[in-house]
């Protein structure tokens, strides 16, 4: 990243500056000390702008800034959204003391800085600096020498041996140093600091941004078109509402709709169940005749409706019923299904012949057989939420009571998903979430060891109408092409959602990305408006996707642009989805020269800034891809295009019509 040093101006030419300079500057160091800002600009300032700020108020012996007002002018920063302050090391103990907390209160990251005007240390000076900056407080260590040879600025730049990456700043001033400010991005710095003009130059030797950005992206321009991009409905939203319509009597109306191929294959089993419906734009009305089930029934490429509809039909009907899909689906094993449908008297077969002696791997086409019996079970999330789901939809319509105790569950967000489109039409269901005094405390679904359900029986589906919110499994892999390449806004996405790829936006804040809502409108805790993400200074994280796996081929994509190791839990999951996703993903990182390797259940990603692939010429590479015929893959086999060094051709790539059938030309009007 590169930090535009702004001093001199006032606020509304730092105001004019973030919001009309082209090219737009995309993180910025605001000079507290050299700007004639109260602290109502103050705050005004870094309250209202996306870019990524820096708030520093230096105090020098010749300067008229004393360490009181400093503090002033950077707690009002803090206060008012800073991404980071910078505070020198010589500042005073108890000052620093107050700023971290202020920083940890706010969220803002605290920058420990020294600098070095008359020349350059040690080396073990310079190492002895740098621990002293980390002590107090210093999530990223600056160092700032003067270079009178370019030895000096060999052992600033010496100090990347030993620190974290993408923790350190380290250059030299002057002539001599002036290549290390670029040498430092090249090595992993989180940004570097440049000027507006040469003759604004902060510091000697400090590069203008023209400059610096030519040298390091060469002509590419970043990604921003300005256009706000709509995303499609949730598709695990529309399939559950759709069937959920079918089984009601009566007019059922969903609005937000958006065509796709698993959408219409649960439009399709609607209307095989009985349902008539017709679809007038982004409108679908379902007249629902409380169902009737047929012979057989195509689910289309659908793994959620497969596992949908098995528990309903045997609820519905105590007839052999034949399940049939396409293409993919037709090699995905539906795990543990047969085991969770006998607990309930149901029994599911495989189409054609079972070798003697082995255990039916069971597949569409399948076949099910009825009645499914109410009762009590205890069963096992662990490969996944869907089938859970199917039960939670059927169980109501028996005339019993039933209870299903959930251990290690997956997926968990899903779950509630169902329960809340049942509850639109009518249905209740109970629930109990166990685990340990952190997962009470934190009500972290991830610490989840159990779940009750409690399903009373005798309840009828009532018609329903209602918007289904926009998808943010798709808005994922937007979201990350803004963050690792420009700026992106997005439109149609619920912030208060209990779709668990909503998680995206927990892990680009958690690898420092820029992230705001403009909020347009407020009704019953949804919260919908644009959101905007924009490039930040990256870093490596952790996270645990077992509860949102279908993010895991755009989150490695982000990991591959974040300096230094991050961990991605939840692989295991990946065996059985549209493709062997996991070792898709791990080919595609490969190949485009990423080291990533998986051990039991966590993907390791070394990551490298974009900055540092376009210095040190390790761009990620292009070239024939496959998507192996999976949606996920493809779209992020796209989004790793655009900062790849040759393009990236993939073979199968409409297969995003299963999901987002509009995403290639989506992803045109983001450029």
């Amino acid at each position: 990243m590169i930090c535009t040093t702004i001093q001199n101006k006032d606020l509304e030419g730092i105001s004019n500056l973030l919001e009309k300079s082209l090219p737009q500057i995309e993180m910025a160091e605001i000079r507290l000390d050299r700007c004639p800002l109260s602290e109502d600009d103050i705050t005004e300032l870094f309250s209202s702008s996306d870019t990524p700020l820096v708030a520093t108020c230096r105090v020098s012996p010749e300067g008229d800034i004393t360490w009181e007002e400093a503090e002033k002018r950077l707690t009002a920063a803090i206060e008012a959204g800073a991404a980071f302050v910078d505070l020198e090391i010589e500042a005073p103990k108890e000052m620093g003391k107050r700023l971290r907390r202020e920083c940890s209160e706010y969220g803002t990251v605290m920058i420990r800085s020294a600098h070095f005007f008359d020349g350059t240390p040690t080396l073990e000076v310079l190492q002895s600096t740098a621990g002293k900056c980390r002590r107090f407080g210093g999530e990223i260590v600056k160092i700032a020498t003067m270079a009178n040879d370019g030895k000096d600025a060999e052992r600033v730049l010496s100090l990347y041996d030993s620190e974290i990456p993408g923790r350190l700043i380290a250059f030299a001033m002057g002539g001599h140093g002036r290549m290390s400010r670029l040498t430092s991005l090249a090595k992993g710095a989180p940004f570097s600091y440049a000027a507006l003009t040469e003759e604004e130059a902060a510091a000697p030797g400090q590069w203008s941004y023209d400059k610096m950005n030519a040298a390091i992206f060469g002509g590419k321009k970043p990604l921003d078109s300005g256009a706000s991009l709509d995303m499609p409905a949730s598709k695990s939203f529309a399939q559950r509402a759709i069937l959920a319509a079918a089984l009601a009597e009566g007019e059922s109306k969903l609005e937000g709709y958006s065509p796709c191929g698993d959408n219409e294959a649960a439009i399709e089993v609607a209307r095989a169940l009985g349902a008539d419906v017709t679809v007038e734009g982004s409108s679908v009305t379902v007249k629902g005749f409380g169902a009737k089930v047929p012979e057989r029934i195509d689910v289309g490429e659908s793994g959620l409706l497969t596992r949908l509809i098995i528990p309903v039909v045997a609820a519905l009907t105590d007839q052999e019923v034949s399940i049939e899909g396409r293409d993919t689906l037709l090699r995905r094993p539906l795990k543990g299904a047969t085991e969770i449908m006998a607990r309930f008297g149901t029994v599911l077969r495989p189409a054609g012949e079972v070798e003697p002696g082995k255990s039916p791997d069971i597949k569409v086409p399948l076949s099910v057989q009825g009645p499914l019996v109410p009762g009590k079970a205890d069963i096992s999330g662990k490969d996944g939420s869907q089938l859970i789901s199917g039960l939670l939809m059927a169980l109501p319509l028996l005339k019993k009571d039933s209870v299903i105790h959930v251990s290690d569950p997956k997926s968990i967000p899903y779950m509630f998903i169902t329960m809340d489109v049942l509850r639109k039409f009518g249905i209740t269901i109970g629930s109990e979430m166990e685990g340990d005094e952190e997962f009470l405390e934190t009500q972290d679904w991830s610490l989840c060891t159990g779940i009750t359900f409690k399903i009373k029986g005798g309840q009828k589906y009532r018609p329903a109408s209602f918007g289904i919110e926009g998808d943010w499994s798709a808005a994922a892999n937007f979201l990350v092409a803004g963050a690792l390449y420009g700026k992106v806004r997005l439109e149609g996405l619920d912030t208060s959602s209990l779709q668990a790829d909503l998680s995206i936006m927990d892990i680009l804040m958690d690898a420092g990305a820029s992230l705001s809502q403009l909020e347009d409108e407020f009704d019953e805790n949804v919260h919908t408006g644009t959101i905007t993400v924009q490039r930040a200074p990256l870093r490596a994280f952790d996270t645990d996707l077992n509860n949102c796996p279908d993010l895991f081929p755009i989150v490695s994509v982000l990991a591959a642009y974040c300096h230094g190791q991050s961990h991605i839990q939840g692989f295991k999951r990946l065996s059985s989805k549209e493709s062997d996703r996991g070792t898709a993903i791990l080919d595609m990182l490969e190949k485009m020269g990423v080291s990533a390797f998986a051990e039991d259940d966590v993907l390791t990603v070394e990551g490298q800034s974009l900055e540092s692939r376009c210095l040190t010429g390790n761009m990620m590479k292009g070239g024939d891809f496959t998507s192996s015929h999976d949606h996920r893959m493809a779209m992020a086999l796209t989004v790793a295009s655009y900062g790849a060094a040759t393009p990236i051709k993939i073979d199968d790539s409409l297969c995003v019509a299963k999901s987002f059938p509009a995403f290639y030309n989506t992803w045109e009007s983001a450029l």
